[in-house]
């Protein structure tokens, strides 16, 4: 995979927009993504616990809480309970499962501050999903467009 650099002036942009609408985007994704497997009881210690997801390189940041119907959407907490920091590329590497989270964080590349007993809980249990291969298409907006549209017309 091509190294992914987001250059500085994009993210001093991404920067200043608003943080709601990344995390709002964020949590649709995950939760379709993950279609229903965040009710399994074992995510039961994060409900209701500030989690940031910080994209270094890019400038942005995606805050979020787990509840009854999956991730919720947050405004900038001023202490997230949890806080996990990367660059896009690595996130994008372990989202792809192309790179173990361990050998990220032991090489510093990623950063969990605050409760880390919760960030080593989320690991295992990603680590221990039976997950499809991700697909970034499902992401695009004629993808998205289109099962919204399907939805509708239920």
């Amino acid at each position: 995979m091509k190294p992914l650099f987001i250059p500085q002036p994009v993210s001093i942009v991404l920067s200043l927009l608003p943080q709601y609408p990344h995390s709002l985007i964020f949590t649709r994704a995950i939760n379709l993504a993950l279609k229903g497997k965040l009710h399994d009881e074992v995510w039961r210690p994060l409900y209701g616990k500030q989690v940031c997801i910080r994209v270094r390189d890019a400038g942005i940041a995606f805050h979020f809480t787990l509840g009854a119907d999956g991730l919720i959407a947050r405004h900038a907490a001023s202490q997230s309970d949890l806080t996990i920091s990367a660059s896009a590329q690595d996130f994008i590497l372990l989202a792809l499962r192309k790179e173990d989270p361990d050998t990220l964080f032991f090489s510093r590349r990623l950063v969990m501050e605050g409760d880390t007993e919760l960030g080593l809980l989320a690991k295992n249990t990603l680590d221990a999903m039976e997950l499809p291969p991700l697909d970034f298409r499902v992401l695009f907006p004629d993808h998205l467009f289109g099962k919204l549209r399907a939805c509708l017309q239920a």
